[in-house]
Order: C-alpha cells, then sequence, then structure tokens
C-alpha cells in the first residue's frame, strides 16, 4: 500500500510536470545526494581542526591502526585466495564423492557473522575449554608452561576466522570464472604437455584472475567493515579507533577524519574491483565453444580433495553452530528467556522497516533508468549505492553529526517558541538507524531490482503504454507483478544484511532498544557466552536462508559435463 500510493503520487507530479524525464531525474539525484551524504559529512570532516587529538593518536595508537588493518588484509587476501580459488577449482573441474553436494554448501558459511565465530571459537580454544582441557588429561600437562597453544585473540587468529566465513567471495566469483572457460583452451595446455594442475597455474587461474579480484576486493571490505571480531580479541584497528574515539574520547571531529582515512582503504578496493571487472570484459566474454570437462580422481586424490572442501564448511559454518546449539538446548532456562523474544522483535522491526523502504527507493532508482537511460541518471544511481563498500562504524559517524546537529536546531527553534526544549527527536529514535542502514544496504536490494527488471523485454513496456497506461502504471501494473522474485529476493537480502549488522547498530540504537547481534556482543564482552548462545544462533539461522537460495540456484546452473579420467 505504501509503495502503490507513493507511485500514485509520483504519477500525478509527473503529469502536471509534462516532463516526465525531468521529473525522474530529479527524484533519483535527490535520494543519490541523500543516500551520499554521510560519506559526504565524513570526507567534509578532513579540513576541520583537530590537531591536539590528532597529534594524542599519532603518538598512541594510529600507527596501531593502520598496522593491524593492513596486517588483516594481507592475511585474509591471502586465506580467503587459497580457500576460494582452490575449492572452485574442485569442485568445477574435479569428479569426487560429494562434489555436486559441496558446490552449494561451500557457500554457507558466508551465513556466519565473523565475530560468531570468534564468540564460539575462544571460548572452545581457551584454556579452561574443552580443547586445552582434553589435552592437558591426554598427555599430563599440569601448567600453562607445560605446552604450547596458539592464542586465538590476535591478529593471527582473526585472520584465520575471517578467512573461513569470506572465502565464499571468491570461491562464488571464481567458480562462475572456471565454468566460463573454453574446453578448447584447457585441451590446448594439455596438448602441450600440461596435465590437470599446469593447465590450472598456466590458463584457469590466469583467465580467472579478474573475477578473483573481484571477489578478494569484497572479502577485504567486509573485513575493513568488521568491529565485532577485532573489538573482541583486542586488534585495535580503524573501526575500534572510530567507536573509541567517539564514545571514550567524545571526539567527534577526530572519529569522522579517522573514518576518512578508513574510506581512503575502501575506495582503493573499489576502485580495484571496478577495474577487475573492466579486465573480465576482455578475459571472460562468451564463447561457443564447449565447458571444459571434469577430470575424475582417483581414491587417494578424492579423499584429499573432499577433506580440503568439507574443512572450511566444518570450521565457518558446522562446528559454530553445533556448540551455539548445544549451549542453547542445554541451557534453555537462561537462553530462551523473555528477553530474548524483545530482541527478537526489536530486529525484525528494525530489518522489516528497512527491507520495505528499500524496495521502494530501488523501483525508483531502477526504473528511472529504464525510462531515462542516460549517462546523468546512472551516475546518480551508482552513487546512491556507493554505500555497501563503506563500513557501518564510517556511515554512523557521518549519519550522526548532522542528525545531532539537525535536533539542537530543532530544539533550540521549539524552545524560542514554547519556552521548552523537546530534547533530541531523530537521534534518539529508530529513524536514523533506519536511514543509516538504508545508506548502507541500498546497494543490495538495487542490484536485485536491476536484474528483475533487465529481464523483462522493453516491447512489454511498449504494448502497455499503448493500452493508455502511464509510466507509474506500467511499472505498479506489469513489471511489480513479474518482478516478484527478484524482489523477494531483494527484500530478503536487506533484511538478513540488517539483522547481521552491528558496528552501526551499535553506535546509533536508541537508548534500551537493543538488538540481537548488540545482545550477542555484549554478552561475549561479559564471558556470558551462554546467554549469547540463543541470540548467536538466531542470527545464524536467519542467514543461512538467502545463502541456501543462492547456492541451490548455483548449483542447478552447473552445464552437464564430460568426465576425464584423471590418470594422476
Amino acid at each position: 500500500m505504501f509503495a502503490r500510493s507513493f507511485f500514485s503520487q509520483l504519477q500525478h507530479i509527473g503529469v502536471r510536470s509534462h516532463n516526465p524525464g525531468l521529473l525522474w531525474l530529479l527524484v533519483v539525484w535527490s535520494i543519490a545526494l541523500m543516500m551520499a551524504f554521510p560519506v559526504l559529512v565524513v570526507l567534509g570532516s578532513v579540513s576541520a581542526d583537530a590537531q591536539e587529538i590528532w597529534q594524542h593518536l599519532a603518538e598512541t595508537v594510529l600507527q596501531q591502526y593502520i598496522t593491524h588493518s593492513l596486517l588483516l588484509m594481507v592475511g585474509v587476501g591471502i586465506g580467503v585466495c587459497l580457500i576460494g580459488v582452490s575449492t572452485a577449482w574442485l569442485v568445477t573441474m574435479c569428479q569426487f564423492p560429494g562434489s555436486r553436494w559441496f558446490e552449494w554448501a561451500l557457500l554457507l558459511p558466508l551465513a556466519a557473522p565473523t565475530y560468531l565465530l570468534a564468540y564460539t571459537y575462544t571460548d572452545w580454544l581457551d584454556y579452561y575449554g574443552p580443547v586445552q582441557t582434553g589435552l592437558r588429561t591426554l598427555f599430563g600437562w599440569e601448567q600453562v608452561t607445560d605446552y604450547w597453544f596458539p592464542d586465538i585473540r590476535s591478529v593471527g587468529g582473526a585472520i584465520a576466522l575471517f578467512s573461513f566465513t569470506l572465502y565464499p567471495y571468491v570461491y562464488m566469483l571464481a567458480r562462475v570464472a572456471f565454468l566460463e572457460q573454453s574446453e578448447r583452451t584447457l585441451d590446448a595446455s594439455r596438448s602441450l604437455g600440461r596435465g590437470p594442475w599446469g593447465s590450472f597455474w598456466a590458463v584457469a587461474l590466469p583467465l580467472a584472475r579478474p573475477a578473483v579480484i573481484a571477489g578478494l576486493s569484497l572479502a577485504l571490505m567486509e573485513t575493513l567493515n568488521d568491529f565485532g571480531t577485532v573489538q573482541y580479541f583486542g586488534v585495535t584497528t580503524f573501526t575500534t579507533g572510530i567507536y573509541r574515539t567517539w564514545f571514550g574520547m567524545g571526539e567527534q571531529v577526530a572519529a569522522a577524519q579517522l573514518s576518512a582515512m578508513l574510506m581512503i582503504f575502501i575506495f582503493t578496493l573499489l576502485i580495484l574491483e571496478r577495474w577487475s571487472r573492466q579486465q573480465a570484459r576482455y578475459y571472460q566474454g562468451k564463447n561457443s565453444h564447449r565447458t571444459a570437462s571434469s577430470y575424475g580422481l582417483s581414491m587417494g586424490h578424492a579423499c584429499i580433495a573432499w577433506c580440503v572442501c568439507f574443512i572450511p564448511i566444518l570450521i565457518g559454518l558446522l562446528l559454530p553452530a553445533g556448540l551455539l546449539l548445544q549451549m542453547t538446548i542445554a541451557h534453555w532456562g537462561k537462553t530462551l528467556d523473555d528477553s530474548f523474544f524483545v530482541l527478537s522483535r526489536n530486529s525484525l522491526v528494525l530489518a522489516g522497516l528497512t527491507s520495505a523502504i528499500a524496495i521502494v527507493v530501488s523501483l525508483i532508482l531502477a526504473y528511472g533508468a529504464r525510462l531515462n537511460p542516460s549517462q546523468v541518471i546512472r551516475t546518480g544511481i551508482r552513487i546512491a549505492a556507493m554505500g555497501y563498500g563503506i563500513p557501518g562504524a564510517v556511515i554512523a559517524v557521518g549519519t550522526l553529526i548532522p542528525v545531532v546537529q539537525l535536533d539542537k536546531g530543532i530544539a533550540a527553534l521549539i524552545q524560542s517558541m514554547r519556552g521548552t526544549s523537546p530534547g533530541l527527536l531523530l537521534s534518539g529514535t529508530i529513524t536514523a538507524l533506519v536511514f543509516a542502514y538504508l545508506v548502507r544496504f541500498l546497494a543490495v536490494s538495487l542490484g536485485a531490482v536491476e536484474s528483475g527488471l533487465e529481464k523483462i523485454r522493453p516491447n512489454l513496456d511498449d504494448a502497455c503504454r499503448s493500452l493508455g497506461c502511464s509510466p507509474t502504471e506500467t511499472l505498479m501494473r506489469l513489471h511489480v507483478p513479474l518482478m516478484g522474485g527478484s524482489l523477494l529476493t531483494a527484500v530478503m537480502l536487506v533484511f538478513v544484511d540488517v539483522m547481521k549488522e552491528l558496528p552501526a547498530t551499535l553506535v546509533m540504537r536508541p537508548f534500551n532498544f537493543d538488538t540481537l547481534a548488540v545482545r550477542v556482543y555484549q554478552y561475549a564482552s561479559d564471558e556470558r557466552l551462554v546467554e549469547a548462545s540463543a541470540p548467536a544462533l538466531m542470527v545464524l539461522l536467519v542467514g543461512l536462508i538467502p545463502v541456501i537460495v543462492l547456492s541451490r540456484q548455483i548449483a542447478r546452473s552447473r552445464p552437464s559435463q564430460h568426465i576425464h579420467q584423471n590418470e594422476g
């Protein structure tokens, strides 16, 4: 009803303006500027004077922020490439028991936020956890000095967890790249004396390089966005620094300038990802050749391939999900209390409201580009969608600063008129938080909506218009019903992303309004993992829904292949 009412008003304005193209241009660019405003606020803070606090940060923690962020990027980059590329090659080009199941199951760890793994594995691998306790009992160790065990609360531990949850970005794109490669290309490599792995290094991997770089960029952006894992592990990065500078020091300008520094890393990754897409046009073009044949592995090699594919799923999803489920059931009296249902309601309200608004905004932007496919419109849409690459902490800072100033201005105006101050009107409600979510996740719904619109032939628009329907009526009566699957996918993706989002929620949530993700963070910070198990399991289960749907669609898209028996 909200969408239909909005578009009817838009149609009425368009009729009066006698220039629908100009109307859609103004609407698209108004949305684009609104979505870009938090980023502009952060960038505009660079010129502000905060010399004293910056000198303090430079002398104490700024070098750690940069060093740890770079170490995480390098380590996670190596980890996700090793896991993602190797598993993509195995399930695409090799035949072994379970390979068809691994095709979609390898995407499942994407549903688990990294901070959930951090809390779970810390409890499991800590000194008093079952792993070390079992080792001490087995070998008779009595003191810490009797043995060495890696510390999971470290940069190395964070790199390992990020690698096992973010590798699906590389896996998904690398697998598509391998599927698109021609059989004749790999056969030519084999005719020159190279075996399957030789062809992989010499031909397949170089051809898939743009796709791998694109997936790597997405994984690194998620790494820089993380707050819960690095905060819990005591790894100081820009996201933890922004939070401490804002709430610990009360320095809004310095927090915004730290956000601007973090955006330099993000923009570098965005440029890298855009470049890789351009390169993909040259290396991954369509051709009429058959898809490359797969190789049947011998028993020994099949066992190795099975383990290589199963270990990431075990570490990235099955083991933490099993531990959370066991704790939830064993302590159901503590975990499934009244607060759990209140937290679930809060999370569902935020996710549902954001999803509904995101769908309406995405329809406006995508349909505006369909009616007026000019470069000006497309530029506005790209600006509106750039928030997905920006960390939630940065968007939170860029949103709170102008919202607080607006609240102060409104309060001063009302006080001058009535003599009493109303307090904070926007920053104390979920309005600002939903707006931050919209800036962060609009690109997710926009991509699904654009994909759905592209599948509808333009001649259907012409037929509908010939029957007297206006552009808005064509959208509501023709396109929306035909795009049901795409719209549902967009709602589902935004819904899950909002449920999992921690940094922006932690910074901007109203007083006494916690979500599942925030409460998991709070309980884990207080070493109360039992109480955190049910909220964490809920977040994980909700995140599994779109990942399973996506992975099954990818599995069904696999073309039929010939099988070569691997002589090695």
